[in-house]
């Protein structure tokens, strides 16, 4: 029983030492020197506020994409022991001694070492050679842009890191499933590729397009599984739920997870909560929750409330009203019905502060116990500074002529009567019995008279309506719109008849404690939506650029200049890698239509094995390409050369995979392929050569003379900074 114990136990591992090589010279190029410059770097400035909210705790929305990229910045920010206390607010600025930079730049450096020999494997496990294996690393190695962006604290070299092992992962499982189904391994990488391609959304939604590509190749190859008659019913529909499991349900709730995180850490308010619904702004803890602490849950006649439009745009607001009139005559000759303006303005004040009332009552005060306002029931609104009737007639809107003005009625004794009634829709509601809840429930005002439903139109104001936001009645409402939805963000039981009593009781704090919560989903889903929809002022860059101007290498970006010096880093790429990189992309594209119409004519210039191997490396390599550069066209935002990044590698892993096939099947001879060779050793050290020509722009490690500064500007439309 213990004679194992009698004989040494042995335990053998092979060791790829071209990858401990690759490595190891990865991280070198990418770790060395990584504190310099101490000094905020182009879009540090950006994700250090990011990771500064991080370490307070703090909300924050950015539109840029999902929070798994800023969580992984922010856990170097973690590890370094980051306090967060650091001000943002300049490109060059020196970091200050509490500020780890050495760890929060860690992470995309280690990102960046490790795509190397990431992509040694991929070309391997694609079948193609040794060399063109080390030849794609290599590449990656010397490439300059890849080398600046990533020893800064920037999201693209965690992107392309988790593309490349999105398609690695996938790459091995398809390999391991030929001879080990279901095992321990073909798990493991199946597993790996649905969490890499949910890692790669997170960090960009860039990445979901890596993430399609693998699903689209990963169906192509399940549609053959299915086809396979070696295998029975049972086991087909094992291999499409084990892929359902891992490429759909796992990315998925990896998702979600990452937001889920992303929430339980930033649970205190901050500058950002404007921008979210009064229910999420009151899940927070300060800012609105310590405003609302205690509000009454159900609203009823006599409440004391503010309306919140659920629009939001363009600026958050809350329905108002003041003394001042509408002007009998606007500039354009229409008149007015010189009634009390109502309008929506951006900030808490006390004539945000709104009565409902029973219109059958006169009493403006809850009573005991107290009546709550149900879908459907007819209320007024009775501004609680001024006591006027929340009001709108057929008379058009200042700026919004074919919409009804909004008033609040003034009795002038003329032909004009009160119209006062409005409707209260629940749009939120699960019941037509269901009563209206502060913050939760969304609400319309439906005008009893006509129909019309009270909206904000975004439209300023002139200076005659202090530039507030305009509120019309709005007569041909189609369907649902936030525009014409509120919800009661601020509430209180009104106690006090006499008005005199009822203005000290607006300014007084709430008493009775409910707890309304949001739940994760609805959290989740608010801040997804917001982030999808929400748009920051995308407006022209000195460093902005399009695709176009990519491709060719039109274009750099000035990350940093020395203070004192001439030293500087530059994001600029490799001239002769993007022009090869480029060349090979059209080479392969030109090659495969050729070689699929000659097979449609049953003309096989290549052995089965050999297109096959051709194909998947095209669609993963020269689709990883399309897929992370095309859809940049149809973007209305403002570009830089970084968005490129990922596309680039793609092109990198096919380029060596272009050079292989050139000489195994296109040279006929060995003297061909002889000098074929030589030309690629030539061009690969010709590629070298730039790279080591570049490297004073690459790191910022050396001043450069006016003319050596001269000398490497190679395009005119680069700009290479020349101090005077």
């Amino acid at each position: 029983m213990l004679g194992f114990l009698k004989r040494p136990v042995v335990v053998t591992t092979d060791i790829n030492l071209n990858l401990v090589a690759l490595t190891g010279v990865g991280l070198l190029s990418r770790l060395w020197q990584l504190t310099y410059p101490r000094a905020v770097v182009f879009d540090e400035v950006y994700y250090g506020q990011y990771i500064s909210f991080y370490m307070k705790r703090i909300f924050f929305l950015d539109d840029s994409g999902p929070p798994f990229g800023h969580m992984l910045l922010a856990l170097g920010g973690y590890l370094g022991g980051f306090d967060g206390n650091f001000l943002w607010n300049r490109i060059g600025a020196e970091y200050s001694s509490n500020v780890p930079v050495w760890s929060l730049r860690l992470l995309p450096a280690l990102a960046g070492a490790l795509s190397v020999p990431m992509a040694y494997q991929i070309v391997s496990e694609l079948h193609f050679s040794h060399c063109a294996a080390m030849g794609a690393a290599l590449l990656m190695l010397i490439e300059n842009a890849l080398i600046t962006q990533s020893r800064l604290m920037l999201l693209e070299s965690m992107l392309i890191f988790f593309n490349l092992l999105a398609v690695l992962s996938y790459l091995k499982f398809f390999n391991s499933q030929k001879h080990s189904s279901f095992s321990l391994n073909w798990w493991l990488w199946l597993l790996l590729t649905g969490v890499a391609c949910s890692c790669a959304v997170g960090i960009k939604y860039m990445g979901v397009f890596t993430y399609l590509l693998v699903l689209g190749v990963a169906a192509v190859h399940a549609w053959h599984l299915i086809g396979d008659q070696t295998l029975s019913n049972v086991c087909v529909f094992c291999h499409l739920l084990a892929r359902a499991v891992a490429l759909l349900i796992v990315p998925i709730v990896l998702y979600l997870l990452f937001f889920y995180v992303h929430l339980l850490l930033l649970f205190r308010s901050g500058p950002h909560d404007q921008i979210m619904s009064s229910a999420f702004q009151a899940s927070l803890e300060g800012g609105l929750a310590r405003i609302t602490q205690g509000q009454p849950l159900e609203v009823a006649f006599g409440s004391q409330v503010t309306l919140r439009s659920v629009f939001g745009k363009p600026i958050p607001c809350w329905l108002h009203s003041h003394q001042n009139t509408y002007p009998m005559m606007y500039e354009n000759g229409r008149g007015s019905s010189h009634q009390q303006q109502v309008t929506c303005y951006p900030f808490k004040d006390v004539n945000n502060w709104w009565i409902i009332k029973d219109p059958g009552r006169h009493q403006l005060v809850v009573s005991n116990p107290p009546r709550p306002v149900r879908h459907g029931d007819i209320v007024q609104l009775v501004h609680g500074m001024t006591t006027r009737l929340l009001n709108t007639h057929d008379v058009a809107a200042p700026l919004s002529p074919h919409s009804q003005e909004v008033s609040c009625y003034i009795d002038y004794n003329i032909s004009m009567p009160a119209q006062s009634l409005w409707r209260l829709e629940i749009v939120n509601r699960e019941s037509d019995e269901e009563s209206w809840k502060t913050i939760l429930s969304e609400v319309r005002f439906v005008h009893v008279n006509t129909s019309a439903v009270l909206k904000l139109s975004g439209a300023h104001l002139p200076d005659w309506g202090f530039r507030q936001l305009e509120v019309v009645g709005e007569k041909l409402s189609r369907g649902y719109h936030q525009s014409l939805v509120w919800n009661v963000e601020e509430h209180r039981y009104g106690q006090s008849q006499e008005q005199k009593e009822r203005e000290w009781e607006l300014h007084s704090p709430t008493q009775v404690d409910i707890s309304r919560n949001l739940s994760f989903i609805a959290r989740f889903s608010e801040l997804q939506w917001k982030m999808l929809t929400l748009r920051s002022d995308d407006s022209e860059h000195k460093y902005s650029s399009t695709p176009l101007e990519w491709v060719t290498l039109d274009t750099n970006i000035a990350y940093w200049l020395h203070p004192r010096t001439s030293a500087q880093i530059h994001l600029l790429g490799n001239i002769v890698i993007w022009a090869s990189g480029s060349l090979a992309t059209a080479a392969y594209t030109l090659l495969f239509f050729w070689y699929l119409f000659r097979r449609r004519r049953h003309v096989c210039d290549l052995p089965e094995d050999a297109w096959l191997r051709w194909a998947l490396a095209g669609a993963l390599c020269a689709g990883g390409w399309a897929v992370n550069f095309l859809p940049f066209f149809l973007m209305e935002k403002t570009l830089f050369l970084y968005h490129y990044l990922p596309a680039l590698t793609f092109q990198i892993l096919l380029l060596p995979v272009v050079l292989q096939h050139i000489s195994d099947h296109l040279c006929r001879s060995q003297l061909q392929r002889s000098l074929f060779s030589a030309l690629v050793v030539a061009w690969f050290s010709s590629a070298c050569h730039v790279s080591n020509t570049l490297r004073p722009l690459t790191y910022g490690d050396r001043s450069l003379s006016p003319s050596e500064l001269r000398a490497l500007r190679w395009k005119d439309s680069w700009d290479i900074l020349i101090r005077k």
